[in-house]
């Protein structure tokens, strides 16, 4: 009897999960029924999208920074040491060529030049009362007053006095290049950048005391690629940008060594005249280069990212007079900050997504907004 009632509540067991079952199986196909009716009843959503068009010669810009450099820097200082009597210009200042920047007292020197030049003088008068005295020793000789030996003692003393003259106007020659010296000259048209020394100051010799720029010649130094660095063709315009300006700059050479460090070659852009360019500044050389590949432009909000790296657009798939969308593997080729240069399994002509992929999901219907007036 206890057996019967086990076999009974088995029974009943059983045929209540299978009615569970039943129930099961009946609600799920109603709920994927009335989801398939929702989604029928639900409206296609406007989406922004594009034409896919191949490239086959496609080209990117690529940017490599350079430094603004003056041509020629300087800096500027006394050969001579002493204290600075007068500093002409300051900082901003545009010298010429040639022009005093600054000067040394230069009263002690000028003082010797003036003595250089009395002992010049001096052995003037004895070089021509030498001379003197040789003509009448040389008559005194033709007429037998005197002997050689007399006339060779006239002729000698000429010339010492001769060579004494000479070394006085040396010595007074020195003196001015020295008092030259006691100033500094603008080697070349510019700009004082720095001044470091005041006047009352005690300047040693070679003490910088001005920091000078050359202002109509700047030069840009750009680290390149050796295949780009190669490819450059001189005293030809290259663009450059400085912010958002843009200018030109004449290509002048390479130093065609590669550096160990950054493993770039060094080229040397000349500025044009009226450039916006300034000194100490970073431009970048902007340089197009073929992608070499065939592929197509999209924008990064485009490209959705997915499993192991790999990234994928949306097409829009026409279907029954509307668009599905389906997602399409695609490769990166170039990234670019706002666009990518990629090729997959999209044709010429094709619409993909453009932007919004965060609202959509494979599968969905679509209407595309550049296409809301033709829209089968």
């Amino acid at each position: 009897m206890a057996g019967q009632t086990n076999t009974i509540g088995a029974g009943k067991v059983v045929a209540l999960i299978a009615a569970g079952l039943i129930v099961s199986v009946f609600g799920i196909s109603a709920w994927r029924a009335d989801a398939t009716l929702l989604q029928s009843e639900t409206p296609p959503l406007p989406v922004a999208a594009l034409s896919v068009v191949y490239e086959d010669d496609a080209q990117i810009d690529e940017s490599y920074p350079g430094l603004i450099s003056a041509r020629r820097e300087s800096a500027l200082g006394f050969q001579q040491g002493g204290r600075i009597d007068r500093l002409a210009v300051d900082v901003g200042d545009r010298v010429v060529a040639g022009e005093v920047l600054g000067e040394l007292d230069t009263r002690a020197v000028r003082a010797q030049v003036a003595a250089a030049d009395a002992q010049t003088a001096e052995a003037a008068a004895q070089t021509a009362l030498a001379r003197e005295t040789e003509t009448r020793q040389a008559s005194l000789l033709e007429r037998g007053h005197i002997s050689q030996q007399r006339f060779d003692e006239a002729a000698t003393a000429t010339a010492a006095a001769a060579a004494r003259q000479n070394a006085a106007r040396a010595s007074a020659d020195a003196m001015r290049v020295q008092l030259d010296l006691m100033a500094i000259e603008a080697p070349y048209d510019g700009v004082v950048t720095a001044r470091l020394a005041d006047e009352g100051s005690i300047a040693a010799p070679g003490q910088p005391i001005f920091q000078l720029v050359e202002s109509d010649a700047l030069e840009i130094r750009v680290g390149l690629p050796v295949d780009i660095a190669a490819n450059l063709e001189e005293a030809q315009p290259y663009t450059f940008l400085r912010g958002d300006t843009g200018f030109t700059a004449v290509f002048r050479a390479s130093t065609g060594v590669i550096d160990r460090q950054t493993r770039t070659v060094t080229a040397v852009f000349d500025l044009e005249a009226g450039s916006p360019a300034v000194a100490g500044d970073v431009a970048r050389l902007v340089v197009s280069t073929p992608v070499g590949a065939r592929g197509f432009w999209v924008p990064t909000s485009a490209l959705s990212e997915g499993r192991r790296g790999l990234w994928s657009v949306f097409l829009l798939q026409p279907e029954n007079g509307q668009y599905r969308l389906e997602a399409r593997v695609v490769e990166t080729v170039r990234v670019e900050t706002d666009r990518a240069f990629v090729r997959g399994a999209v044709a010429d002509g094709d619409y993909i997504l453009s932007s919004g992929i965060h609202r959509v999901i494979p599968g969905q219907r679509v209407i595309p907004a550049i296409e809301t007036e033709q829209a089968p």
